[in-house]
This record gives C-alpha cells, structure tokens and sequence, in this order.
C-alpha cells in the first residue's frame, strides 16, 4: 500500500551519497533530483531525502525497512553501511520472533533514524 516515504536530513548530499550506497545492493539507485530533494528507489522514486524543514532539525529514530531480494542482500546492505562508518544497530540473523523466516540487519543512518532491510521466507 505505501507509495513512498520522505525524510528530512540535516545533509541531503551526504545523505544521498549514503543511501546510494547502501541500497545498492537491494536494486536501488537515485532516480530524480531536484535541487537538494533527491528521489531514490528501483523503478520509480519511493523513498525521498529532503532539507529539515519549519521544524528545525531532522526527525530522528525514525524506522524505514527496505524490502531485500535474498539473506544475502540483506548482509550486503549491512556491509555497506559499516563501510560508511555508521553504527550498526543489530547484525544481519533470523529474527523468529516476528516470524520464522525474517531475516533482517539495522543500521542507523547519517541523522541517526534506524534502517532496516528485510528478507521474509515464508513457509
């Protein structure tokens, strides 16, 4: 049901240049930019980086969870983001308690919200 998502970054470059990085390996490159507004995604632009806004300073610990293609696009996406420096919140595991087959790693981003890509196996 989601169409996209959009955040405010304190660095939209920055922020850009991290998510480019660490959505790679899930498919996912910037499809649009405008200014410092920057629409990322696979085939079209659902997750968007923009300027803090009236509010002053970014809303952090946010949660965004990205969908992965396999376990291990999931490790990829977790490596990644260590490259880039930023605390990784939980390494890539099962996590049964939300069901038998998710398999997940979170990371926090350059403003501190908590990322998450995800495999689901099913069955």
């Amino acid at each position: 049901m989601l169409d996209h998502i959009s955040i405010q970054c304190a660095d939209p470059a920055a922020a850009k240049a991290f998510y480019e990085k660490v959505l790679a390996p899930l498919g996912g490159s910037t499809i649009m930019s405008y200014g410092d507004v920057h629409g990322l995604g696979r085939d079209f632009p659902s997750f968007w980086l923009g300027p803090v806004g009236d509010a002053g300073a970014p809303h952090t610990d946010i949660h965004i969870c990205f969908r992965a293609g396999s376990r291990e696009e999931v490790d990829a996406f977790v490596e990644a983001a260590r490259a880039e420096g930023v605390e990784v919140l939980h390494e890539a595991r099962l996590w049964p308690e939300y069901h038998p087959g998710y398999y997940g790693g979170f990371v926090r981003d350059l403003d501190g919200n908590n990322v998450e890509a995800v495999h689901h196996r099913f069955g």
